[in-house]
């Protein structure tokens, strides 16, 4: 059987978005819009991990938390608090609520999954990526390079290039969808690790790099995302 989540925000953007960063996590999502209701389901379904906004109507998340952790039944667990950015009272209140982590919004994608991956081993570190063969431009060290993209997903891509990539540079990405698509797509990236000829960390793929994406427009996310979905 499946490990359960609990997602808890009183906010529906912020709960599509962390069930967005699980789709492709072995895990059953289970969510609550306050911290009465997430306690009540904590009972019913006993989850594995629960990511808990701190501020919310009914109950908030560090009494929901405290509860949690004295009730005998759901002691073991584990509960992540978020937080809003710059309130330096808030870390108190999730200490003191008896929280196992806390995170603070806006969150990052990577370190939601790396947080959640402590606690449960089923979770999935990256999205599924598709593999391809499409031209790119990228510019980085203050030059516009080319290279060829051999995979691609929602927040990620691999550029096959022989440039002596630096882990951490940030760089512009410009490559077009193929037809009936053909929506061309900006996006800025940032090199997450590499693949050289002295050293192959995946022989299976051509000498290149791997890049995180971070920012790209709406509308050309979602043409990335109907293109995935029409090739996996």
């Amino acid at each position: 059987m499946a490990e359960k989540i609990l997602l808890v925000d009183d906010v529906n953007m912020f709960l599509e978005l962390e069930k967005g960063y699980l789709q492709h996590s072995a895990v059953r999502v289970l969510t609550a819009r306050d911290g009465q209701e997430a306690l009540n389901l904590c009972r019913q379904e006993q989850p594995g991990l629960v990511f808990m906004d701190l501020h919310m109507p009914v109950m908030n998340g560090a009494d929901c938390c405290h509860k949690i952790k004295e009730d005998r039944n759901l002691k073991e667990t584990a509960v992540v608090l978020i937080t809003s950015e710059g309130k330096a009272d808030d870390r108190k209140l999730c200490m003191d609520a008896g929280c196992d982590d806390f995170m603070t919004k806006p969150l990052d994608r990577l370190l939601f999954l790396a947080t959640a991956r402590r606690f449960l081993p089923e979770i999935e570190r990256r999205d599924k990526r598709v593999p391809c063969n499409i031209k790119a431009k990228f510019r980085a060290f203050g030059v516009t390079l080319s290279g060829t993209l051999a995979d691609i997903s929602r927040h990620g891509a691999y550029i096959s290039s022989d440039i002596d990539a630096e882990i951490g540079r940030m760089i512009d990405l410009v490559f077009a969808l193929p037809d009936p698509i053909g929506t061309v797509i900006q996006a800025k990236g940032k090199i997450a690790w590499t693949n050289t000829a002295k050293r192959r960390v995946k022989p299976v793929l051509p000498i290149g790099f791997g890049v995180e994406i971070i920012s790209i427009p709406k509308e050309a996310e979602a043409d990335l995302a109907r293109f995935l979905t029409q090739h996996s």
